[in-house]
């Protein structure tokens, strides 16, 4: 006999989160998400029933597939999974669980889900994203979207943040991550050091520079170095 968990009833729908890449449709007028894992050749809109990646006849998720939708629980674990080289481009959602789930240790595999807000990461060069716009790859009848800031949209198709939202509709936000959020980190200096322990340093640098070239210059004129 196997022993099953109980069925869950809750007052209100599960929340939880996940990562995806933006998308537009071709003609530009449809805006969505794509997966970045079993389900990333399929977009879907901020509403949407999950469906078998294998084409199978059952309902997701089933118990005995992988399919349907996945999210974690945490948003810290979400964020993790954007360190990672494929990710660095892709959104942080905060999603809602609707219809039938099966709850793991890390998150939920559902049936339906709604999402709520998009958090759009910074520009490749650091600046806080003001656009969505063209990543330089997609899927049939979808162009992939990656933050962008005022300077690097140029002359690439693009979107707004706000656009985006309204494009995908269904009450969606799309937001900037915070500046806060940047992770500044220590050159690695000397603490303590004042104004003349820094000019100190410098001359001692300036020092060895000029002996450097002093002995370049001795080597170009053809003299041996002693």
């Amino acid at each position: 006999m196997r022993l099953r968990l109980p069925e869950e009833r809750p007052t209100e729908p599960p929340t939880g989160f996940k990562i995806a890449h933006p998308v537009l449709s071709q003609d530009g007028t449809r805006a969505g998400f794509t997966g970045v894992s079993l389900g990333g050749a399929l977009p879907y809109g901020v509403v949407a029933d999950a469906s078998c990646v294998y084409g199978r006849r059952h309902r997701s998720p089933a118990r005995l597939c992988d399919c349907g939708f996945h999210c974690v629980h945490e948003r810290a674990a979400a964020e993790a999974l954007l360190c990672t080289a494929e990710h660095r481009a892709a959104v942080l959602l905060d999603i809602t669980v609707l219809g039938t789930y099966i709850r793991f240790e890390l998150g939920f595999r559902y049936a339906r889900q709604r999402v709520r807000t998009a958090t759009v990461g910074p520009c490749t060069c650091g600046a806080r994203a003001v656009a969505l716009a063209d990543a330089g790859w997609g899927r049939p009848g979808w162009r992939a979207l990656a933050a962008a800031c005022a300077g690097c949209v140029r002359g690439r198709t693009s979107v707004s943040l706000a656009a985006f939202a309204r494009l995908a509709g269904d009450g969606l936000r799309v937001v900037a991550g915070s500046e806060g959020e940047t992770v500044n980190v220590d050159p690695g200096l000397p603490e303590g050091l004042g104004v003349p322990e820094l000019v100190a340093e410098a001359a001692l640098l300036q020092a060895r520079l000029d002996w450097f070239q002093s002995r370049l210059a001795r080597l170009e004129g053809g003299e041996a170095p002693k």
